[in-house]
């Protein structure tokens, strides 16, 4: 990809995300990382997806404006994306969704002053960019999924977590976006969800998930000629129900569909927990 093409990709997402953000995803992400809180701090103008319980009543009457009492949980979230590079995560439209997905998370965290992070892993940690704010930050994090090219096409998700708790001790929001081909990495998802909050982004192609139980499937992909290979001897699939996290910390999205949906459902998951 060409300066050019890669310049006028990420300005095509830019335009999306930030479009996405500002007509959907801005009240809903604030609701659903904002908890009630332990200490009242501020007040501030209501927006869509705030909590109405939070409304100050007194407040809005005077202005004619609906105004909500902030709490000190409402402060500064630290935001982690946590994606899987893996060569299976090339297969047809995955990485073109992941890198819309992560800008779509990346631009809700900045619209709400929160910071955002970015561990790009395979077998290895490939790169690691901490978090930070502002959309240069996020136009940054962008231009690296895309134009990321790993060293090594395997993955290893234990791994990972293990790395990132090892480098992150404040308490963050993790979303973990993979196609979750991996093996024996439950245990160190538990670990890392009691000290972080931790959700699963499933990416899936749904050639991969027709494939029966047992079977092992050679594909190539019709616009770079690359060969995968797709075992899928192992209980692959069912993540969902074999994993402990907290209920509605896992999204699942197909690579033929709108993410726009499940994301949405997951907002309004956790602004009623």
């Amino acid at each position: 990809m060409t300066s050019k093409e890669m310049l006028k990709k990420i300005r095509h997402i830019e335009i999306k995300s930030n479009k996405l953000v500002e007509e959907i995803f801005s009240g809903e992400y604030r609701s659903g990382f904002r908890g009630r809180g332990i200490e009242f701090e501020d007040i501030r103008e209501y927006y869509p997806g705030d909590d109405i319980r939070n409304i100050d009543w007194n407040v809005t009457a005077r202005h004619n404006k609906a105004y909500v009492k902030q709490f000190e949980e409402e402060r500064e979230l630290n935001v982690f994306l946590l994606i899987d590079m893996s060569h299976s995560n090339s297969f047809g439209k995955k990485m073109e969704l992941i890198a819309q997905l992560g800008a779509t998370l990346a631009f809700s965290a900045i619209k709400n002053n929160d910071k955002v992070g970015m561990l790009l892993f395979t077998e290895k940690i490939e790169k690691y960019i901490q978090s930070k704010s502002g959309k240069r930050h996020v136009l940054s994090i962008i231009e690296n999924i895309l134009d990321f090219e790993p060293e090594l096409k395997g993955t290893d998700l234990s791994n990972a977590l293990q790395h990132f708790n090892r480098i992150e001790k404040k308490r963050s929001v993790i979303f973990l976006i993979s196609d979750f081909l991996d093996q024996e990495f439950e245990k160190d998802l538990k670990i890392t969800s009691k000290h972080h909050d931790l959700v699963l982004v499933h990416i899936v192609d749904r050639t991969e998930e027709a494939i029966p139980q047992g079977a092992i499937f050679t594909f190539e992909d019709l616009e770079t000629g690359e060969v995968f290979v797709l075992d899928n001897t192992k209980n692959q699939y069912k993540i969902k129900d074999n994993l402990d996290l907290p209920k509605g910390n896992y999204i699942k999205i197909y690579t033929d569909e709108d993410f726009v949906k499940p994301l949405k459902q997951f907002f309004k998951r956790r602004s009623r927990r």
